[in-house]
């Protein structure tokens, strides 16, 4: 991703998640990335490998990928 504002438009328990959510949104044309969260509040966290990830947008484009987005 440039240097376009970006939002976060899910999160998702892992990074497998992740990648498979940002391959559908890819895609159908929207570009997107995946960071760790600050979601955990745990003192084992920094020991923990996986964990949620925050899926993220540009700031142009959360509606169209939120059209994406698989029922809850």
């Amino acid at each position: 991703m440039n240097e376009d504002p970006t939002v976060v438009l899910t999160v998702v328990p892992n990074e497998t998640e992740a990648e498979l959510l940002c391959g559908l949104l890819r895609a159908n044309g929207v570009e997107c990335a995946h960071r760790e969260t600050d979601a955990i509040d745990s003192p084992v966290e920094d020991f923990i490998p996986g964990g949620p990830r925050e899926v993220m947008v540009y700031e142009r484009d959360p509606e169209a990928a939120l059209t994406l987005l698989p029922e809850p």
